[in-house]
């Protein structure tokens, strides 16, 4: 089962230009199963959908980006986002007390809204990195993978579209069928899934490990960190 991730729609996320309607329409075309919603900071599409809800066949799951102190992260399970922006830390266990799961958005973007290195910091309150995000440069990619795989924590795909063209360049394979929030959640812990990537129209695997896509003095680097 393929689900992207992290979108954005243009309700609830003043900087998307993707209808949800559009969007669903989109990820069925494509070959998607499904899409989770990741509004930047609230997850008010709870009050339209509910926590999930499948239109035309695609499972829709609704999540959000908050932006902490440190950068950007994807959370799901938490019913009340945070009005004030607080610490990675003190968001990450709030998402475990109420058992639900927090991946790394693209840690390494230059945009100062990855934790970047603070991934260390915090990699053992965390359930995944976003390591493929579609809106971001390869080579910062290619870091997050990097960070994530000396982690040991797992790797995401997802495209983090604001426009439509975007959804589903990057996406994550599970290997169960998901049914709902439930289950996206419960999949996440047990890190049954893997990133894929859309090319030539169909979705396939990544073929690589970073210690093929980076120089040696690179992963040196981080292994230092």
């Amino acid at each position: 089962m393929i689900i992207d991730t992290h979108v954005h729609e243009n309700k609830y996320s003043s900087d998307s230009f993707i209808d949800l309607k559009k969007a669903i329409d989109m990820a069925k075309l494509i070959g998607l199963d499904g899409m989770c919603i990741t509004n930047h900071d609230n997850n008010h599409l709870r009050k339209d959908l509910g926590d999930y809800v499948k239109i035309n066949g695609i499972l829709v799951i609704v999540g959000a980006e908050v932006l902490t102190h440190q950068g950007d992260i994807l959370v799901f399970g938490l019913k009340d986002i945070p009005k004030e922006k607080i610490h990675a830390e003190e968001l990450l266990k709030l998402v475990r007390k109420h058992k639900g799961v927090a991946i790394a958005a693209h840690p390494f973007r230059n945009n100062n809204r990855g934790l970047e290195n603070h991934l260390h910091e915090v990699a053992d309150l965390l359930h995944g990195v976003e390591s493929f995000n579609g809106s971001t440069y390869s080579y910062h990619n290619l870091y997050a993978y990097a960070t994530a795989t000396q982690l040991g924590l797992p790797s995401f795909g997802a495209s983090d579209a604001h426009v439509l063209d975007r959804i589903g360049k990057y996406a994550t394979k599970f290997y169960d069928g998901i049914r709902d929030d439930k289950d996206f959640i419960e999949a996440v812990k047990a890190k049954t899934f893997h990133p894929v990537m859309r090319k030539d129209g169909n979705f396939v695997d990544f073929d690589y490990s970073y210690e093929e896509v980076l120089p040696k003095e690179k992963i040196a680097s981080f292994k230092q960190k």
